[in-house]
């Protein structure tokens, strides 16, 4: 992580919101792909809570090598936000997936994703403004 004078929390925040637009993207398209499946249950989540849930999670511990042959561990699944049912849907018919609802979620998630990559690039344009200027 950068250094926290640079940036204070906003580099974390700005990461784990990408990360919870990535997963809940995810989601919504497993949900337009499986449309006509019988039994098939939409889920999704709450973009607040989950990233809240995030942000006051503590990193997880590294794995531990248990041979020195083995590659130094990286924990690729370090946040398990899974999506629950969205809501209450009759399973035994194909209309339990709404496709404009679905079209919906994924616009408002694409708008949060451009956005805070936005926020990501102007704190990166002042860092390397602050570093041009500097090297004059």
């Amino acid at each position: 992580m950068p250094d926290s004078r640079l940036f204070g929390r906003t580099y974390e925040v700005l990461s784990n919101s990408l990360d919870v637009s990535a997963k809940r993207h995810n989601l919504i398209s497993s949900n337009i792909a499986n449309m006509d499946t019988i039994g098939y249950k939409p889920k999704d989540l709450d973009f607040k809570k989950t990233l809240k849930r995030a942000m006051t999670k503590a990193p997880p511990p590294d794995m531990a090598r248990t041979h020195n042959k083995h590659f130094a561990g990286v924990n690729t699944n370090s946040s398990s936000l899974n999506g629950a049912n969205s809501e209450d849907v009759d399973i035994y018919h194909l209309d339990s997936v709404n496709i404009d609802t679905e079209m919906t979620n994924l616009v408002e998630n694409n708008i949060k994703y451009r956005t805070t990559t936005e926020m990501l690039l102007r704190k990166l344009d002042k860092l390397r403004y602050a570093i041009r200027e500097g090297g004059r």
